[in-house]
């Protein structure tokens, strides 16, 4: 079985959550399968090693799990971004409305160098919001974006129209 149906048929769907009406594709399970997730880090790595990258930016929290991982494989720095108050240094903060509420994320300041071309990875793109608001803290602290990496891409919600003004490397390792 190719890794793309290994991480659906791992991916449980939640009714309901967290509001009616919403389905949410919980990678919990994935995180059981010591062998999946290797394999996940793997094809990241793959993807995306001939691309030009000096730093993985992973957005709280899921995307801290493959993002961070990713960076290791890749040689690279990680850095987070946090929700707002969650970083003890001075950061840039970026305020953006989410598919049910609004959120504000924040960024070190010096984490990352001036001109250094960043991927962007989170668990999940669904309409863009958070994406954007990490490629927006990316060019406050005086970088590029590079790149936006998933797990999954929720492809109804149609989230790569907003990345595309940042960059056109979008890629996801399963699309439903």
């Amino acid at each position: 079985m190719n890794l793309r149906q290994r991480i659906i048929d791992s991916i449980r769907d939640v009714p309901d959550f967290p509001k009616p009406g919403i389905v949410f594709k919980d990678i919990t399970p994935l995180l059981k399968d010591v062998q999946l997730s290797a394999d996940i880090t793997d094809a990241l790595a793959d993807y995306w090693k001939d691309h030009e990258l000096d730093v993985i930016v992973g957005i709280e929290s899921r995307g801290f799990i493959w993002g961070n991982a990713l960076a290791q494989k890749l040689n690279i720095p990680f850095v987070p971004v946090r929700k707002k108050g969650k970083l003890p240094a001075e950061t840039h903060s970026f305020a953006y409305d989410l598919e049910y509420g609004s959120a504000e994320v924040e960024i070190h300041k010096d984490s990352i160098l001036k001109g250094h071309r960043a991927l962007i990875h989170d668990d999940l793109l669904a309409t863009g919001g958070t994406a954007v608001a990490a490629a927006e803290l990316v060019k406050m602290a005086g970088g590029e974006v590079a790149g936006f990496s998933f797990l999954v891409e929720l492809g109804f919600l149609n989230g790569k129209a907003p990345l595309d003004k940042y960059t056109n490397h979008i890629h996801a390792i399963v699309s439903y």
